[in-house]
């Protein structure tokens, strides 16, 4: 009986040992393929429609990489439309970002060979404060015409680029209504002409009898009186401070500009030593700045300098 009982046991254990899936594939299973995402996003369809475009324009698609090659795709491009999904038919604003002829990318479940990567934007509008965006990315090869599903990594990386740079306009926005609501404090601390005149009382005067002389000379046929040469060279160092004020240089080679003031945010494009940018906002740690491209973003304090 002894026997009989351990072969039992050992095929009792043989069964359920071979029934449960090693770790690595019951992990796999768990990755949701062609689900795509959907999410409610607290801003107006005006402001994630933009966002959008310059996100489908911006030529990167995150969260996938080529075969052995950089950490995410470049060469894709905004399109109307393309064949890899069908038409769309449930309302809302439909924009495309096409990279052709991608090389085994990563996160599409079996993927091989070379094909068209794309992803997809859907907004539609949920009253005036608020958007639902779907995002799905699929990869289709060109030669067997398979359709490989994302894992939901480029979903959800193209996402992260959208709601920072939506966060970023946002506080820019913030930071532009705060000082506008300080300006009439500035102005009211400043003094009134009719202070100016009592605390100089010998300005007015001087400056009528130069407004004088100088329709006099020009009324007997002669030159308008010229400025004072020193008066140049003050104007030229005015506007040379009023530039150090708005305008910094990067530091180091490859200082990321951000797409909102937080360090995890997207980058947009890392920037070379040199370059110059025009701040546009000003934070305790961060600048809002547009560089000559015309790219906005947001640097951090450390890595600009100023002007020499």
């Amino acid at each position: 009986m002894r026997p009989v009982l351990w072969a039992a046991w050992v095929l009792l254990f043989t069964t359920v040992f071979t029934a449960v899936p090693p770790l690595q594939a019951r992990e796999k299973e768990k990755l949701a393929y062609g689900e795509g995402l959907i999410v409610n996003v607290p801003y107006s369809e005006a402001e994630v429609e933009r966002v959008v475009q310059d996100v489908a324009q911006n030529g990167i698609i995150r969260g996938t990489k080529e075969y052995n090659k950089d950490e995410n795709v470049g060469g894709a491009k905004a399109a109307d439309s393309t064949r890899v999904f069908p038409p769309w038919t449930e309302g809302g604003k439909v924009f495309y970002k096409v990279r052709l002829q991608a090389l085994d990318p990563r996160n599409f479940k079996d993927s091989g060979d070379v094909g068209t990567l794309a992803v997809r934007y859907v907004l539609q509008p949920q009253g005036d404060k608020n958007t639902v965006l779907r995002i799905n990315a699929v990869f289709v090869e060109d030669f067997r015409r398979t359709v490989h599903a994302s894992n939901g990594s480029v979903e959800s990386s193209e996402y992260k680029d959208i709601r920072d740079r939506l966060d970023g306009l946002d506080l820019m926005k913030q930071q532009a209504a705060e000082a506008e609501k300080e300006r009439p404090q500035h102005l009211s601390k400043e003094p009134s002409p009719a202070m100016n005149s009592e605390a100089h009382p010998t300005t007015q005067p001087a400056a009528a009898a130069t407004v004088a002389a100088t329709e006099g000379v020009a009324g007997n046929g002669g030159a308008a009186t010229q400025p004072p040469s020193e008066a140049v060279p003050t104007l030229e160092q005015h506007v040379q401070d009023l530039r150090r004020q708005v305008e910094r240089l990067v530091k180091a080679p490859g200082a990321p500009l951000k797409s909102a003031p937080f360090h995890t945010a997207t980058t947009l494009s890392p920037l070379p030593t040199g370059t110059e940018v025009l701040v546009l906002i000003s934070t305790p740690y961060w600048y809002g700045v547009e560089t000559r491209a015309g790219q906005h973003g947001w640097m951090s304090r450390d890595d600009l300098e100023l002007l020499p």
